[in-house]
């Protein structure tokens, strides 16, 4: 008698399943109980994938709400778009739009930053990238002097890689603290022990800690500008497995970086209630800097507003995925309590706006100036030593480095025109200037790398080889 041969999973490929989570078991269950034939295909039947969702024919229309001031800026704007035209074919998309400040993000079809992308009920976690919730948050300090502001700021800030040692921690609020350890993407130990070092640190890159006055009442204000540090990036990590798993089994011709978590799924519930956890960590991890320079100098608190620009904001079904976009419609912002704030460089004025949703807006305006190169073709652009190149584009301004070397891919000629900027803000709509503060000075991360204790190692074992 000749032995029945066990159902394998290469059979259940080659029978037109996809493999996952689910066969282990089902292999076990078809052999355990000998089934074959017809009683075999309507057991598999709960486990057919549905049919792939394919990617649009064309792409979704989008606004184009930026121009090319000169040759250099032709080049960005085209890459812009082609990118741009690629992410809207995924399936999920309805609309989009890009702000004057928009350049590529990665490869073609990655949102750019200054894009926005409207979704129907699904988050895309490369949509709104690792940096989640990079905001901005102004405090009104009155007639105090710039200086002192600054001075107490440098000395209570944190820039560059980790986090706070036990004895400079601020402390984590029980509320926050909770709302971690309820969420099933945020209740990990390491987690937790990264959102308490984490916070009252800015990161580095174009993250800074500004002051100015105000053009409009002379008050002297302070402007952060960072987003959510580690829980953040270990929060997208998190996402972007998700999604990654969705996309196998929903669209495979999605590309990696667009792949989605249906908002209906426990999955989807589960990482918007986290992002919104997220959300508030940022919004204390600015609060808790502003508030130890006003504990500091004792001194009052007169205003203070906030905006995150890099997010994801909820409109009934619709998920609009900002990279680098300034929410100007109040519906996307349930703790509003003044207008928006928008950086350009550091010798320029913080702009504060106000402004109407049309429809090539979408609700938004720009986060900054943006670049046109990136970091390593500005370096490459620069003639004369960094002292000098330092000293010409900081000419009048008290500009610090945390870690005490010059950052000149920070500087303000590795951004866009401001001007031109402002210029495409009134001719596209784009939010109207209510305020202006004007620069003080400002303190960045800066070039934490050169000295970074794994480069120095480095650099010992050549010269110990030579």
């Amino acid at each position: 008698m000749k032995m029945k041969t066990k159902t394998t999973g290469h059979d259940l490929i080659a029978l037109g399943y996809r493999q996952g989570k689910w066969m282990k078991e089902a292999i076990a269950h078809i052999n355990d109980n000998g089934l074959e034939g017809e009683a075999m295909a309507s057991y598999l039947e709960q486990f057919k994938s549905p049919d792939p969702i394919a990617l649009h024919n064309a792409p979704v229309a989008f606004s184009i709400n930026i121009k090319a001031e000169n040759e250099l800026e032709e080049d960005n704007v085209s890459k812009v778009i082609n990118s741009m035209q690629t992410l809207m074919k995924t399936p999920t998309l309805v609309d989009g739009a890009i702000m004057p400040d928009a350049c590529p993000a990665g490869p073609d079809g990655t949102i750019p930053v200054g894009g926005v992308a409207v979704a129907k009920n699904a988050i895309h976690p490369g949509m709104h990238s690792a940096d989640i919730c990079c905001s901005v948050m102004l405090t009104d300090f009155g007639k105090a002097d710039p200086k002192d502001i600054l001075d107490a700021a440098h000395a209570n800030t944190h820039f560059g890689p980790g986090g706070r040692d036990r004895n400079t921690q601020f402390r984590f609020p029980k509320d926050l603290l909770e709302a971690f350890e309820t969420n099933v993407f945020l209740n990990d130990k390491e987690m937790v022990k990264i959102a308490r070092s984490h916070l009252g640190t800015q990161g580095d890159g174009n993250h800074f800690l500004f002051v100015g006055r105000s053009k409009k009442t002379g008050n002297t204000m302070l402007v952060t500008h960072h987003g959510s540090r580690g829980p953040g990036a270990r929060l997208y990590t998190k996402g972007m497995k998700i999604a990654e798993r969705f996309r196998k089994e929903l669209s495979p011709d999605t590309k990696k970086q667009n792949a989605w978590i249906p908002f209906d799924t426990e999955e989807g519930q589960s990482y918007w209630d986290a992002l919104q956890v997220i959300r508030q960590w940022t919004k204390t991890n600015h609060e808790v800097i502003h508030n130890s320079v006003a504990d500091t100098l004792e001194i009052a608190i007169e205003n203070r507003y906030w905006n995150e620009h890099n997010f994801v904001f909820k409109d009934g079904d619709l998920f609009y995925h900002a990279k680098g976009a300034t929410p100007l419609d109040a519906k996307f912002m349930p703790d509003i309590t003044g207008p928006r704030l928008i950086p350009l460089n550091m010798s320029e004025p913080v702009l504060i706006v106000e402004g109407a949703t049309t429809t090539t807006n979408l609700g938004f305006a720009p986060h900054g100036a943006g670049r046109n190169v990136s970091r390593t073709q500005h370096r490459k652009s620069k003639t004369g030593s960094i002292m000098q190149i330092f000293n010409e584009e900081t000419r009048g301004l008290d500009v610090r480095f945390f870690s005490k070397e010059i950052d000149i891919t920070e500087l303000p000629s590795a951004y866009k025109n401001a001007k031109a900027v402002r210029t495409q803000m009134d001719e596209f709509g784009l939010g109207k200037v209510i305020d202006e503060v004007m620069p003080y000075g400002c303190i960045m991360a800066g070039d934490w790398q050169k000295n970074a204790p794994w480069k120095i190692r480095r650099e010992k074992r050549k010269k110990n080889r030579k």
